[in-house]
């Protein structure tokens, strides 16, 4: 299953679990044979969009947090007797994405207002007011669901971690064999071409094509090996390159005489560092493709900076035309694979007009 298709699995269970809460409530709620005031619809209304509002807390924990919390206090005040489900299933989401210090206020917070909520309803007077908000009982539940959060939290940055480390020692592993096994041939074929058409033109003899083509490939290749040995012990002896080295790539580009250009719209706001890492490696393959297949002048790289995702775009004046699609390598693998990873998509193809 890929990370997009996962991605609305959990979604879809968000709100499956928000409209069984609110469902709940709402049950919980007319079970108490009230006539239809003002204040009675108030509730209702306030029973259901506690509930409802837990189908965003993956996006928006706190503001979830509050929502519910709100609500709650809002239909004791209005004389609903029922129990804050809805805001011990944001405390654990609240927890679990690290947010415990603004679950920990707005409990403290909460447990000081329900009570008060019981009394201002006009039903209780003081000791029935705070028997009613089962102070105690709301605190071991509430300490339940943080304790939960927080610990599936924990064993998800543990597994983070070990992956992490897993695609590490591999990465590295890779890089140490490429060295061993690749890196001495390739530069005994690079300086034996280049001592050979050096003697040849020293001789003014005509050097053969097939020689200056092995000299170049022999260049290619052991700039291309570096390069990789470079990339796969990137997280490890350097830090990650991202969005912020962007530029870099660019002013590269036009090393090779190509016309690069570089637009970034929108605000700038953290990302994670998996989205921070693709982008720059994104933008890096396509800039090398263009460079070393479109017979392109300029580029173009576009980022659009959204609220909710990263949008990229390339662009160059190559050879390229709807008719004569180039077949897709491992570089265009590569990239799909990491924005496929990331829940995202990628297109690559010849535009209407060329390039």
């Amino acid at each position: 299953m890929s990370a997009g298709e996962s991605s609305v699995r959990a979604r879809f269970g968000d709100w499956v679990i928000a409209v069984g809460v609110a469902a709940a409530l709402l049950v919980t709620g007319l079970s108490g044979q009230r006539s239809a005031t003002d204040l009675a619809l108030l509730g209702y209304a306030l029973l259901t969009i506690g509930g409802l509002a837990l189908g965003a807390r993956r996006r928006a924990p706190v503001a979830v947090l509050a929502v519910t919390g709100l609500c709650a206090v809002g239909y004791q005040a209005a004389g609903f007797d029922v129990p804050a489900v809805a805001y011990l299933f944001a405390a654990y989401a609240a927890v679990r994405a690290g947010h415990r210090t603004a679950t920990v206020a707005a409990s403290v917070i909460m447990l000081a207002l329900l009570p008060l909520a019981a009394l201002a309803s006009g039903l209780h007077d003081t000791g029935e007011a705070f028997a009613q908000a089962r102070g105690a009982l709301e605190i071991a539940w509430l300490i339940a669901a943080a304790a939960a959060g927080e610990a599936l939290r924990q064993a998800e940055r543990r597994a983070d971690e070990a992956e992490r480390t897993r695609e590490e020692t591999a990465r590295l592993r890779i890089a140490r064999e490429l060295h061993d096994s690749l890196t001495h041939q390739i530069s005994v074929i690079k300086v034996q071409a280049e001592v050979a058409v050096h003697v040849a033109r020293r001789r003014g003899e005509e050097v053969p094509p097939s020689l200056l083509a092995i000299q170049k490939a022999g260049r290619e290749a052991s700039r291309e090996l570096r390069a990789t040995l470079e990339a796969l012990r990137d997280d490890d002896t350097a830090p990650p390159r991202g969005l912020d080295d962007v530029p870099e790539l660019v002013e590269w580009a036009r090393t090779f005489g190509l016309d690069a250009t570089l637009t970034i719209e929108g605000q700038r706001h953290d990302v994670p560092a998996a989205v921070d890492r693709t982008v720059y490696r994104i933008v890096q393959e396509s800039l090398t493709n263009v460079a070393r297949h479109a017979d392109a002048a300029t580029a173009a790289v576009r980022i659009d900076c959204r609220p909710d995702a990263l949008a990229i775009r390339i662009d160059d004046d190559g050879k390229a035309t709807p008719a004569t699609a180039p077949v897709p390598g491992l570089g265009l693998l590569g990239m799909r694979e990491r924005v496929t990873a990331l829940g995202g998509r990628l297109r690559a193809e010849p535009r209407g007009g060329g390039g």
